[in-house]
């Protein structure tokens, strides 16, 4: 009765060890977008001259539209990755009158 306990025990604090250490691949990571997904192909076909409706049928709509500056959509784009690496992408379009006059690639 005593081994049996000492063995349970003994598997349980390794299974504890071994799920703390890092030992097991993260296994189950996957790629966590956020944002608008923001190709060169995308800001590409924006142009200057586009209406609102134009620019949010390629970008889709802004992440960000300030309140108190209507000429100004932002798009960000991030992506952490199972590498570890992360990517950021960020795009101001500013209108004037309903027309893109300035596309800004940060």
């Amino acid at each position: 009765m005593y081994k049996k306990l000492q063995l349970t025990l003994l598997l349980l604090v390794a299974m504890l060890m071994v799920g703390c250490s890092g030992i097991i691949p993260d296994a189950y990571r996957i790629d966590i977008p956020q944002g608008n997904l923001i190709t060169q192909e995308k800001v590409e076909a924006v142009e200057i001259g586009m209406s609102r409706q134009q620019v949010q049928h390629i970008l889709g709509s802004p992440l960000l539209a300030d309140t108190f500056n209507q000429k100004r959509w932002d798009y960000f784009y991030s992506v952490d990755s199972q590498e570890g690496t992360t990517i950021h992408h960020h795009i101001t379009v500013v209108f004037d009158n309903g027309s893109v006059i300035e596309i800004i690639d940060n």
